[in-house]
Formats: structure tokens, sequence, C-alpha cells
């Protein structure tokens, strides 16, 4: 190539430039905002045909009593110890038969199950000998008393020596002694029979085991035939599940809110819309070093049995409340690190206003500045109107 072809190649290469490539520009996911006046709200405006429309929900600033010193804690529902009864032996024996079922009522001293036990046996007769022994007792007692008597009235007149009177005296006491010890062993006796249901009269070998309280059978660990020698060992679990305790975990730096005594609303997963009203009864002395929480204990009626040991749900207490202008939670939206609402000025036209929460209550948030009742705000769908951040 001569240098006048050289040159000329390099002239057409630099008035080229370099080749760059260009990135598709993305459209925006919301509607476009309209221009602002200086020193106006954004505003965003959408067609009359836009689909956007018929996926917004329309609704209006209302005003409602809203709690300001609110607690609001996850709970628990749990048995009430106080409710709770843990089934064990009376003595060692082999089970005759089992009359229950896990998921049964049952009343106070209705018979769980029968047991076959020497023990029974052996209590029985030892509450008959120690009736034999009382009837002896007082059979000796009665011959002691009348030969004091005797002796008292020979050595009146002589006719015995001072030996025979200190005899029949000590007989006497010895007699009286009898029938204290005798009586005793019989009390004795008679009330190990109590604690084991027994009575007199009843099937020798064999013991009843009643229900301790009304509730129903929670668990139960026996069946016919099983032989069980530890007495400490529950064979069954029975709950009065009537009234149940909802557990909740209150912060330290609520917990000067809530007193015994006091309401707790109690909104469970299980049955969602519905409240249960309880009563505090329990507020711990101590703090949980790990979560800085405080449990507190509420005793909630449960006459139906909808509510069942171990639901979760949370725990709602207040004790001022305010009216202020609400929305519900959907329609505050978070942008540039504040909270708006989308207040509606037209057919399709929006202002973006900014608001301040003033409280919260259930699924409501009160709003202290930023909208006024009865102004109508997007309450759902407003996150289609505003563009990705």
């Amino acid at each position: 190539m001569s240098a006048r072809g050289w040159w000329l190649a390099m002239w057409v290469v630099g008035s080229l430039g370099p080749c760059r490539s260009r990135a598709p520009q993305r459209e925006p996911r919301g509607a476009a905002p309209a221009p602002v006046q200086p020193g106006g709200a954004p505003q965003i405006e959408l067609p009359a045909d836009s689909p956007m429309l018929t996926s917004l929900k329309i609704g209006e600033v209302v005003a409602r009593e809203l709690s300001t010193d609110e607690v609001v804690s996850p709970a628990q529902i749990e048995i009430d110890p106080g409710r709770l009864s843990h089934v064990l032996l009376p003595v060692t024996g082999r089970v005759r038969e089992v009359d229950v079922r896990v998921g049964d009522r049952v009343e106070a001293g209705h018979v769980l199950l029968v047991l076959d036990s020497p023990e029974a046996d052996a209590a029985i007769a030892h509450f008959e000998q120690s009736e034999a022994d009382v009837l002896a007792a007082r059979a000796g007692m009665v011959k002691a008393t009348a030969d004091r008597e005797r002796v008292h009235g020979l050595f009146a007149h002589d006719a015995v020596a001072r030996k025979e009177v200190d005899n029949v005296d000590a007989a006497y006491v010895e007699a009286r002694a009898g029938v204290v010890r005798s009586e005793a062993d019989r009390k004795q006796a008679r009330r190990r029979l109590g604690l084991l249901g027994l009575k007199v009269g009843d099937p020798r070998g064999t013991i009843s085991v009643p229900a301790p309280i009304a509730g129903k059978v929670l668990e139960l660990h026996v069946a016919p035939g099983e032989f069980h020698s530890d007495t400490a060992q529950p064979l069954m679990t029975i709950a009065d599940l009537s009234a149940v305790l909802v557990t909740a975990d209150v912060p330290e730096n609520l917990i000067r809110l809530v007193a015994v005594g006091e309401s707790m609303q109690t909104e469970l997963a299980a049955y969602p819309g519905e409240t249960f009203a309880a009563e505090v009864v329990r507020i711990a002395d101590t703090v949980n070093p790990k979560t800085r929480t405080i449990k507190v204990q509420a005793l909630l009626p449960n006459p139906d049995g909808r509510l069942r040991p171990e639901m979760f749900g949370r725990v709602r207490h207040s004790r001022a409340t305010t009216s202020m202008p609400a929305v519900p939670q959907s329609a505050v939206l978070h942008r540039d690190g504040g909270d708006v609402v989308l207040v509606e000025r037209g057919p399709g036209r929006f202002e973006v206003r900014p608001v301040r929460i003033g409280a919260r209550s259930g699924e409501w948030l009160g709003l202290a500045e930023g909208a006024k009742v009865g102004e109508r705000v997007v309450i759902d769908g407003g996150l289609l109107l505003l563009p990705s951040e």
C-alpha cells in the first residue's frame, strides 16, 4: 500500500469512532408520574382505559378508636397445671381391665381401671383384725373395771391387802391403754382402705382406681394384663379443659402496661377473625435474660372445648384509646424511607402523600398526620402505581 492509501484508510477509521452497544431501555413497572407543580405533591395519572384501574380498591379514611398504649405479643394455649392430674397406681398389681380410652370425658370418681393386688386383700384383712382387737380390748376393759371396783370395795372393809388394790389398778390402766391402741390401729386401717378405694365386703384382692378430677383423658399408658410395680409412673393423664391458660412473652419495656386482673384479647391462628377475652392471672417475677421478655399468663374460658393446648396466636392489651383517622395496613406504602398513601384526586388521578403513623390496632393504622377523615385512598393495589425503586 502506498503512503497516500495508508493515510486515507486511517482517516476513515478515525471518522467512524469506537462502536458502543446500547442496552434496551426498560419500561417502568408502575404508571409514570405526571408533572409536579413547584412545591406540590407527586401526582400519578392513569388513562381512562388503563387495566390498572380495575386492580385498585378505593376506600375512605375513617375515624376509629385506636389504642395508644398497646401490647402485642405472640402467645400459646397451655393446660392449667391446677386442672391437670396424672393418675398413679395406689399399690402394685396386675391390671384386670381398663374402662376408658384417650379422648373420653370422665367425671370425678369414675372408675378408670381395675387392679388385682394382694395388698388390697391384706388391707381388708388388717382392718378386720383391728376390729376384732377393739372388741377384745373393750371386753378386757369391762373386766378390769369390774375387778377394780370389787377389790376397792373389799379393801374399804379391810378384806384384802393393799397389794391386791395395786394389782387391779395396774390391770385397769393396762386395759384402758389396750383400748386406745386398738382403736388407733383400727382408725389407721380404715384410712388405708379409704385411700385404696376399698370397703369392707368388696371383692377381696381387687382395687378400682377412680378419676381424681373431671376432665378428658389426654394420655393412656396402660393395657389389661400388664403388671405394674412402679407406683410413681403415671398410667394416664386427665385434664380439665373447660378453662385454659394463654401464655405470652411480653417485652420488658411494655410490662408496665399489664396488671393481674386485667383483660387481654387473644387471637388464634386456628380461628382467624375471632377474638377471645382472657383474664391475666399471673405475671412472672423474673425476666428471660436471652429474650428480655416476661411471661404473662391469662385464664381463658373454654366451655365448648374449641381451644386446644399448643395452639398458637397472639394477645393484645391496651389501657388508653384515642379517636384518629385510620386506614387498613394495606393502604400505607413504604417509599424513600417513609410512609405514604395514594389519595384519589379525580378519575385516574392519585396524589402520593406522606403520612405519619400514630397508632396501630389489629389491621388498622392510625394516621397522626397526612390524611383526613373522608378522603378516598387506595387501600389495595397501590404498589402497582408506584414505579420500582
